[in-house]
């Protein structure tokens, strides 16, 4: 793991307690088997114990990141830094600031657990650990992805300071490690990269939707914009005035979505407004925060439509009569949610396994097997991909003198090992189903006389 570590100094402190110590972090895009993630931290001053140096007045601390490979379980980072401030004033209003710095990781594809802690440099009582499980899978290379939202007091470009620790892409990015605004912190900054906007698999140019709901589920502060898609990666910044929303937690949802190929996704941070002098007066709204902020809550009918037609493989009798009576888009929207979610395999993690593993057999499919007339999945071969996943083996046979061509695939981990074979029945590289082991699916054992040719 290579590590960067860098320390500023900016903020007001809000938080309460022995050691006002912070934490977050943001993943972004490094090459294919790897990912850069930011790791920012804040310590609020004025729980720090001050201490005399020769003339001067000091506060310090020491921040502690351990980092373990869950799979490996193997220690991969046990590191200690020391941090010291000069405190020019020591007056209440001079002590109220934040010590905030970022400490930079490139880490390989895994799950990590991480473990961070900050100590006083004097009274080591006081002290606070925090613990998070890290997932790392690589941005670059293969779809659409974007970062992790970056919460931000400030974000230049003019006049940027390309030699300051928070400086990237020309833009000088200022973390907010406590994730508090309101008052004080009036202003909302984000930062966010989108990578692989090149893919073949990409249909047209991409839209950006943002969106700001609170925690009763209420929609705030909604945005969409177009993308053209004219590099690899691209920056896309924003800010958020919340000076006039009430005291509560937050999410702001960024979806980057394909809509012509019915591909989008999701990147979301939580964060906290404390704003006492206003008054709460939203509706609650239960039970549709998720879906809002998912990338379905902003796809058209048309598009509802196309993303079930993907789903019908894997959707039941029962699913696709009910989809059939919806009339609404937000019927629609809320049926697919649902679809989704209730074959998310571990709903603990953000991401749903189970869809993007299926989403991305569709997308294999489309690419090996589609021709001018038909999507590739729609084929008996790109079918037999999306719903069994790739082969364990396949078995080639090119046309000869007595046979047209054909292919066995071979799965050994299925009803203890099962068999689809396709053959070039009509001579245009339309290969049909002719025969397979698998219980419910075609089985013709005289297959063969299918493929000979005639005489």
């Amino acid at each position: 793991i290579a590590i960067l570590f860098v320390l500023s100094f900016w903020g007001q402190s809000y938080a309460q307690g022995k050691l006002n110590f912070d934490f977050d972090y943001a993943r972004f895009g490094y090459d294919s088997v790897s990912n850069y993630v930011e790791f920012y931290y804040s310590f609020g001053q004025s729980q720090l114990t001050l201490y005399r140096k020769d003339t001067a007045h000091f506060v310090g601390a020491t921040l502690h990141i351990e980092i373990t490979d869950t799979v490996a379980n193997k220690v991969v980072l046990n590191k200690d830094w020391k941090i010291e401030n000069a405190v020019r004033d020591t007056s209440k209003a001079g002590m109220n600031k934040n010590l905030i710095g970022v400490v930079g990781l490139v880490i390989p594809r895994g799950v990590f657990k991480c473990v961070v802690s900050g100590q006083d440099a004097v009274n080591k009582n006081k002290t606070k650990l925090i613990v998070e499980t890290i997932k790392v899978e690589p941005l670059i290379g293969g779809n659409l992805s974007l970062s992790d939202i970056e919460l931000s007091s400030n974000i230049r470009q003019e006049n940027a300071d390309s030699n300051s620790i928070f400086y990237k892409n020309t833009l000088e990015v200022q973390p907010n490690p406590t994730m508090i605004f309101g008052e004080g912190v009036p202003v909302l900054f984000y930062y966010t990269e989108i990578y692989n906007m090149m893919q073949d698999s990409l249909k047209g140019n991409l839209k950006l939707h943002t969106l700001l709901v609170n925690s009763k589920g209420y929609k705030l502060n909604e945005k969409v914009k177009p993308i053209t898609r004219g590099s690899l990666s691209r920056v896309d910044v924003g800010t958020l005035n919340l000076t006039k929303y009430p005291t509560d937690t937050y999410t702001l949802i960024i979806d980057a979505i394909d809509s012509a190929g019915n591909y989008g996704i999701s990147s979301s941070k939580r964060f906290y407004v404390y704003n006492p002098s206003v008054v709460d007066t939203f509706k609650q709204v239960a039970g549709k925060t998720d879906m809002l902020g998912s990338e379905f809550g902003v796809l058209s009918s048309e598009e509802c439509d196309q993303m079930f037609e993907i789903c019908k493989y894997i959707a039941s009798g029962n699913e696709t009569s009910q989809y059939g009576k919806l009339d609404n888009v937000e019927a629609k929207r809320d049926f697919l949610f649902q679809f989704w979610k209730k074959r998310d395999q571990d709903p603990a993690t953000p991401e749903n396994e189970f869809k993007n593993q299926y989403m991305n057999r569709v997308r294999l499919a489309n690419e090996r097997y589609g021709t001018i007339n038909r999507k590739g999945m729609k084929t008996d071969r790109g079918r037999v991909l999306v719903l069994y996943g790739e082969p364990d083996e396949i078995d080639r046979y090119p046309s000869d003198l007595d046979k047209k061509p054909y292919e066995i695939w071979h799965y050994n981990q299925i009803e203890g090992g099962v068999i689809f074979v396709f053959g070039d029945v009509s001579g245009f590289s339309d290969y049909q189903l002719l025969h397979s082991t698998k219980r419910g699916e075609l089985r013709d054992d005289n297959w063969s006389r299918r493929i000979v040719t005639a005489e």
